[in-house]
């Protein structure tokens, strides 16, 4: 018995393998083998308008987001990241470009206008284009409690591109990630194709890295539905984000 008791101490005084670590780029937090640094824009893009990010704080623990991509693409200045679930919040410098009158809300409201008719003022404007980062109903959440979102001009995007986020399944036909919504709106008001193509690089790297290593490519869950391919209930919260892509595609 005390035979065993000593070998099972000296088993425990044994110290424990270290976890295998892999390393990470330091640029953009990714592994180093499926690293899409090499497919950001270099030098960073600097546009006449800046994005501004609502960032839900949820959308930082996932580990494929774009707004990274987004922060990695355009010059630092060119790129605000705010986190939180009300704005302004904490953020006093928030505050004064929420309410600047070059501002502009990317929401599909009732009241939101074409982003091409902003685009087709020709007036040489620059803008604060303001991006809620988070899922839809994340996203809703966040402007039902910030009422200083309320009174900026609204904008909607219409388009019918597919993601290129082809490893990640989308609400509706037409829905982007925030990288895709941001580049789209920039290459609109800066009468610029090039801010769509370059700041896309990454995301189409990323998206390729994936399938090799056993992503599969996914369809939004409006094209399965409508091809009786979507295994689950239409849930009422899914059924209203469908209306509404389609609201904003018929307006």
């Amino acid at each position: 018995m005390c035979d065993e008791l000593d070998v099972l101490n000296d088993l425990a005084s044994l110290p424990a393998d270290p976890p295998v670590m892999r390393d990470i780029c330091p640029q953009c937090c990714r592994p180093t083998r499926v690293c899409y640094c090499s497919s950001i824009p270099n030098p960073p893009l600097s546009p006449k308008s800046r994005i501004i990010l609502l960032q839900h704080p949820a959308e930082e623990k996932r580990c494929l987001r774009t707004a990274t991509m987004l922060q990695l693409g355009l010059e630092t200045n060119k790129c605000l990241v705010f986190k939180g679930k009300r704005f302004p919040g904490r953020y006093n410098h928030l505050n004064e470009i929420l309410c600047a009158p070059n501002t502009l809300l990317l929401y599909p409201s009732r009241t939101a206008v074409d982003i091409n008719e902003i685009a087709d003022e020709k007036d040489n404007t620059s803008y604060n284009i303001v991006l809620i980062d988070g899922t839809w109903p994340q996203a809703k959440a966040i402007y039902t409690g910030s009422p200083v979102l309320h009174d900026i001009k609204q904008i909607k995007l219409l388009t019918n591109s597919t993601s290129n986020y082809i490893i990640r399944t989308q609400p509706a036909d037409g829905c982007l990630s925030t990288l895709e919504t941001a580049a789209h709106a920039l290459s609109i008001l800066e009468r610029n194709d090039t801010y769509n193509d370059k700041l896309l690089e990454p995301l189409k790297t990323m998206c390729q890295f994936q399938l090799e290593n056993g992503a599969v490519s996914h369809q939004s869950k409006e094209f399965r539905i409508k091809n009786n391919s979507y295994p689950k209930l239409i849930g009422r919260r899914l059924n209203k984000v469908l209306k509404t892509a389609e609201t904003v595609r018929n307006s």
